[in-house]
């Protein structure tokens, strides 16, 4: 019969520490028990391992070549076991809103783990990273507090402007933005921080201060707001679609920097699957096919 991994384990500890009562504490096993496994192991691969006397304990030449091979085979285990458990490994991903659930099937695909999908609302702009509800989130950019997080952007597009049908704006082909200046904003809530500043165009106001005609901590309620006549509000491109509406309509933004979608995750989150997640998703595409909220 071969020996098990348990059995090399107890074999390299007593050859490491040469102090049977050592190894035992080290292994959390009572000494009496390592013994009896550690003559076992002699016997099934008919050998003798240590030199033992009342003074010391000695490795022989067949335990120095056991020793040589035990460890590599363990440590080609821990590797192994590692892959096994990233493989099983259940990710969860954080998304703004339940508007970007759609996504979910496509980053299986793009990603080949199994993920599970955490809804996280505008007042988190980390989009559950922060709170650890999430291993990884896909945000439209700036992310908060920049030096607790890593990111890659998946795609870069144009800001366009929800206004209703009847806005003196909807007849533009292109509004710019200076011409929206004076108009009154849906804004995302206060604690969407600098998010809620970069859906309000606030990186190209030149210092003006946002009119707020309203805030709204859902998509629906953004859209029943703007179909009040309470504000307009800045979209992603590819997720105008999703803001369709009777009465609404949605123009390009010109005057403004475009805005990034990214694949995020915590800084101090080293896990090899978390960057081959990041990697596969740029690679994969799939963000081009799909829309996140905002």
């Amino acid at each position: 019969m071969d020996p098990h991994l348990r059995d090399l384990r107890y074999f390299v500890a007593v050859a490491e520490e040469l102090h049977f009562t050592n190894a035992a504490q080290r292994l959390h096993i009572a000494q009496p028990t390592l013994s009896r496994q550690i003559r076992q192991l002699e016997r099934q691969l008919d050998v003798v391992l240590f030199d033992r006397n009342q003074r010391s304990v000695a490795l022989t030449v067949a335990g120095k070549e056991l020793l040589e091979g035990a460890r590599k085979i363990l440590e080609l285990w821990e590797v192994t076991n590692v892959s096994l458990k990233e493989a099983g490994e259940v990710l969860r991903v954080g998304i703004q809103s339940a508007l970007g659930r759609g996504l979910l099937n496509d980053l299986e695909s793009a990603s080949g783990h199994r993920l599970a999908l955490h809804a996280a609302s505008w007042t988190d702009s980390s989009s559950g990273l922060a709170g650890r509800q999430a291993d990884l989130a896909l945000v439209w950019l700036p992310l908060p507090d920049h030096s607790r997080y890593r990111w890659q952007v998946l795609r870069t597009e144009q800001r366009w402007v929800l206004l209703p049908e009847n806005h003196p704006l909807a007849v533009s082909g292109t509004v710019e933005f200076t011409e929206l200046l004076d108009e009154p904003f849906v804004a995302l809530p206060t604690e969407a921080g600098a998010v809620r500043d970069f859906w309000l165009g606030n990186d190209g106001r030149g210092g003006r201060p946002p009119k707020i005609g309203a805030e709204a901590a859902t998509p629906e309620d953004r859209l029943e707001a703007v179909s009040l006549g309470l504000g307009v509000c800045l979209l992603a491109e590819n997720n105008v679609p999703m803001y369709r509406w009777p009465g609404l309509t949605a123009r390009p933004v010109a005057g403004l920097a475009p805005c990034e979608l990214a694949v995020a995750w915590r800084a101090d989150d080293h896990r090899p699957t978390i960057l081959e997640f990041a990697g596969r998703a740029v690679e994969g595409g799939f963000a081009a096919r799909q829309s996140v909220s905002v």
